[in-house]
């Protein structure tokens, strides 16, 4: 457990607490908020600035007063065994199964195993996603800081306990409900909660809900509500869980499921009636034909090969220390065609250097640096600019602090005000140049130099007045410019180059200097970067917004709300947004965007709404996960098109023997050795491919328009062999020799529809093709699995009539995919 001594709150003197002169905090009661009837009331009316004491967390964790909302990133042992056993279609399978096992034999039954084997892959493969989320989700975990005896510490969300003082800072989120103890110009953002998107200023005495976080300032509250009393304790834990149904890939095969459903129904119940009461056929025998047609009808393993690639691409991500906080976050970001990147923490590393210090009218350089570390030591949390401050000048402490202003990222500025010691005062702000300085002000000349280098520059300047009220910068006396280089991350240039080759567009978003935010993207390589503007230019009408963020690829001066509204134009035009960033300005962003992304040193709030958090801070994992859904969307489109051709020549083989009162020409057996080889298994290595192909959408569009003729053509091609068969043979074991005529043309038709669907071919696609037809042939030829099968060709004449057909088909896939592609574009 980390320690380090509390922050300076209760150590100011009156006034110096903020910006409104207001007293220093004094005690509070914490259970003043409370109702009357709340289970978990305080049992003490006040609690110390020093927390808690040691006895007092004991008797709270004794009488179960303990933050215990369980954090879930995953989906219980038993919601994953629930969820993969308890579905539709198991359940009409597991009645067709024990059906079959009591009228025939063994080898007409094998399609329930399949299913049981199916089943036990899903839930060991989603399993495995579990473990890896949950072990992410530790490393990422937020560890508030509470002062228990004076002294701060970080612990688990998990341990505070009722009465705890849970100390904020910028970026902070607040975890539990409470009370407002101590407030240093603590501003505090609740639009995730009240949709009100401006921040809130606290006063010591004043409610915090959870789910807010700290936009500036700093301070520290009482923890009134624990656990599932919380605010937002049920929505967060809600939006924690492994999540897999909402999503275009997801919805559109449940989409599929449902049609499927209304067609099998009438479809077997028209096959029931036909096999059972007009052909007056054997009963056992009946029973068996009509369970071998409909079973085919169902696309039982479409949904455990999505759930598998889902389960499985999370574990590849987690490999890369990327936590997927909504799984289909990895579809969504294969979808994505506009990224928009924080400069800060993203292109660039999050720690800068002081190079110089620039003083700016006669200012003496000894006294400029005196003030540089003052305000270093001003601020308990410095931001990455105001740290590199503090590094460079490290003796900060000698005048004290009467007056702060913590840094906004809507103001663009900080301030303090100083005793210096023998009657002298002053007030100092530190912030963008060109928002403290007009706009004739001949320093932004030699400013713009600095920024077109790629250096950041803060202006220092004094205040003439008292840091309070909304015109703080006005007569300012610029002093000095601070400028300060930025790391740019080492594999930033080449992440960005993969956006542009897969024609994705980067948009550069930041608060800083666009001039100088265009130099450090120009250096990146990044496509455009000498497309700049400042966003305060930036046009309010959504159309024409949408229409300067398309022309633009680098934003600077941007404001949280503007992120927010640049992301809603972007979407107006029918992008796919996806956002990254780790500070709290990002935060409104992150969450609007279709897909947010956070950097796992980025703040509490930034990875509360991310969808998925990068916990190894490296920009470079995103092309990984990029990969990963574009494997997943493109490898299940494939694998769909395998199922649901099926699908389709099962129903309407159906509606053919229904329509011409003849026995249905398969066993289950023979259907089962039929999807098993030339769907069950090419799918399974099919879903896990590498495939770089870019997502599209209308997922059930592009898979129906193939399914569908292919369907059609595999089932004529079938009906026709079998109706020649049925003339051709006679008299006992005619309709054997007939079924394994209908067999061998299916089968050939089905292999082509494989061997479409694994096109562009390589050795290892091409030996899985060959392999599946080896594995049939074998069956063919071997008495003993001829036998077991119930598949036997008779004669030379009809079999090859069943190839001849077979190829007549073959050549109508061909003609009948490219003329889809051609007549119906998606």
């Amino acid at each position: 457990m980390t320690q380090r001594a509390p922050h300076s709150f209760g150590e100011q003197t009156p006034g110096a607490s903020g910006t409104s002169g207001r007293p220093g905090p004094a005690m509070i009661d914490a259970g003043s908020e409370l109702d009357p009837v709340h289970p978990m009331k305080l049992p003490t009316p006040a609690v110390s600035t020093r927390g808690l004491t040691a006895a007092e967390v004991a008797e709270r964790i004794a009488r179960g007063e303990v933050n215990d909302v369980p954090v879930r990133s995953s989906r219980s042992v038993r919601e994953i065994v629930r969820a993969n056993v308890f579905t539709r279609f198991n359940l009409i399978i597991g009645v067709l199964w024990l059906i079959m096992l009591s009228v025939a034999p063994i080898q007409d039954s094998l399609f329930g195993f399949v299913i049981i084997a199916n089943t036990g892959i899903g839930i060991i493969q989603e399993w495995r996603a579990k473990k890896t989320l949950d072990s992410l989700a530790v490393i990422g975990e937020a560890k508030p800081t509470v002062r228990r005896d004076g002294v701060s510490a970080e612990i688990s969300t998990t341990e505070i306990v009722l009465g705890d003082l849970v100390e904020l800072g910028p970026g902070d989120k607040v975890v539990v409900d409470g009370t407002v103890a101590e407030a240093d110009s603590l501003e505090i953002d609740e639009s995730l909660l009240t949709g009100e998107a401006d921040p809130v200023l606290k006063q010591p005495g004043d409610p915090v809900m959870s789910g807010s976080f700290v936009v500036a300032g700093g301070g520290s509250f009482a923890a009134t509500k624990v656990g599932r009393e919380a605010y937002a304790a049920q929505l967060a834990e809600e939006a924690s869980r492994f999540t897999l149904v909402q999503s275009e890939l997801r919805t559109g095969i449940s989409t599929i499921l449902k049609y499927v459903t209304w067609m099998m129904v009438p479809t077997a119940i028209g096959l029931i009636i036909s096999q059972l009461f007009v052909n007056n056929n054997d009963f056992k025998g009946s029973v068996a034909r009509t369970v071998g047609g409909i079973v085919p009808m169902i696309p039982e393993g479409l949904v455990l090969l999505t759930s598998v690639a889902f389960a499985i691409g999370v574990v590849r991500l987690g490999r890369k220390q990327c936590l997927v906080q909504e799984l289909p976050a990895i579809e969504g970001l294969a979808r994505v065609d506009v990224v928009c990147l924080d400069k800060t923490g993203t292109l660039t590393e999050g720690g800068m250097d002081v190079t110089e210090v620039r003083t700016l009218g006669g200012a003496d350089d000894t006294y400029i640096q005196r003030v540089l570390g003052a305000l270093g030591a001003s601020d308990p949390r410095p931001n990455a600019s105001l740290q590199a401050i503090v590094d460079a000048y490290p003796d900060g402490e000698e005048w004290r602090c009467t007056q702060s202003l913590p840094f906004s990222s809507a103001r663009k500025y900080s301030g303090a005000a100083f005793d210096e010691g023998g009657g002298r005062a002053s007030a100092w702000l530190l912030g963008a140049p060109d928002v403290l300085l007009p706009e004739q002000d001949p320093a932004l000349t030699e400013i713009g130099q600095l920024n077109e280098q790629g250096l950041r520059v803060l202006l220092l300047a004094r205040a003439q007045g008292e840091l309070e009220g909304p015109d703080i910068a006005a007569g300012a006396v610029p002093s000095a410019l601070v400028v300060l280089e930025q790391r740019l991350r080492p594999d930033a240039g080449e992440t960005l180059a993969y956006f542009a080759d897969q024609r994705v567009a980067a948009k550069v978003i930041s608060g800083d200097n666009a001039v100088s935010v265009g130099a450090v993207a120009g250096k990146l390589g990044l496509p455009g970067a000498e497309n700049t503007l400042d966003a305060r230019r930036l046009p309010t009408d959504p159309d024409d917004m949408a229409t300067a963020m398309e022309e633009n690829a680098v934003f600077g001066r941007v404001t949280p709300q503007q992120k927010r509204d640049m992301v809603g134009a972007l979407q107006s035009r029918g992008h796919t947004v996806a956002m990254t960033g780790d500070g709290v300005n990002d935060v409104l962003a992150l969450k609007d965007a279709d897909i947010g992304v956070s950097m796992g040193s980025g703040s509490e709030a930034t990875r509360a709404v991310a969808q998925i958090v990068l916990l190894n801070n490296s920009f470079a994992t995103l092309p990984s996960v990029v990969a990963e859904g574009r494997r997943v969307i493109g490898n299940i489109t494939r694998v769909a098109t395998l199922f649901l051709t099926k699908t389709v020549y099962s129903v309407l083989l159906a509606i053919l023997v229904v329509c011409f009162q003849v026995d249905y020409p398969f066993l289950p057996r023979h259907l089962t050795l039929l999807s098993t080889l030339t769907i069950g298994v090419p799918a399974f290595f099919l879903a896990l491919a590498p495939n770089k192909e870019r997502a599209h959408p209308h997922f059930v569009r592009r898979v129906m328009r193939y399914a569908i003729p292919s369907g059609v053509i595999a089932a004529v091609a079938t009906f026709v062999t079998y109706l020649i068969a049925r003339h051709y043979y006679s008299g006992t074991g005619a309709l054997d020799a007939e079924t394994s005529a209908a067999t061998l043309t299916l089968f050939l038709v089905s292999m082509w529809v494989l061997a479409i669907i694994a096109r562009p071919y390589t050795l290892w696609r091409i030996c899985l093709v060959a392999a599946m037809g080896l594995a049939f042939l074998i069956v063919l030829v071997v008495p003993w699995l001829q036998n077991f099968f119930a598949l036997k060709l008779v004669g030379a004449a009809m079999p090859w009539t069943a190839v001849g057909i077979a190829v007549v088909a073959a050549a109508g896939l061909e003609f009948a995919w490219r003329l889809v592609g051609r007549r119906f574009p998606v």
